[in-house]
């Protein structure tokens, strides 16, 4: 049986998809990180069957609204004297910027390379997404 040791300050990243692990992990740079990581891929889960989670013995500022887009289930733990001090539940940002670019030619973010790529979500149960300059649809399939 696989251990990890628990970490005594740091941060959790829990209940995420089963395979988006690796993404998220390299996503947050992770890879090139010179303090304690850990992917685990594949563990059993009671909620889903099975999960990924990736466990980091540092803090860091987490872009929340991207990894809500990313995987809206996933659970964040704060980690501090080997207990969670706070625990947030992500779930899909109404609106989000720089995460995903407009895959629309004609659209003004493919002209101008200095404007900021929004996004509004207009069907959560879809996690579709519409660009807030020129209405292109896009949707999540990580």
């Amino acid at each position: 049986m696989l251990n990890i040791n628990s970490i005594a300050q740091g941060i959790v990243i829990d209940h995420i998809k089963p395979g988006s692990g690796f993404f998220i992990f390299k996503y947050l740079g992770l890879d090139t990180a010179d303090y304690t990581v850990a992917l685990i891929m594949n563990a059993k889960s009671k909620k889903h069957g099975k999960k990924d989670m990736i466990k980091i013995e540092n803090i860091l500022e987490l872009d929340l609204k991207a990894l809500g887009f990313i995987d809206p289930d996933i659970t964040i733990n704060i980690i501090e004297g080997e207990r969670i001090k706070e625990k947030i539940c992500l779930e899909l940002p109404d609106e989000i910027e720089d995460i995903i670019k407009c895959k629309n030619p004609r659209c003004i973010t493919s002209i101008e390379n200095h404007i900021v790529h929004k996004f509004i979500l207009i069907d959560r149960e879809k996690q579709r997404y519409s660009c807030k300059y020129c209405d292109h649809i896009h949707s999540w399939e990580g």
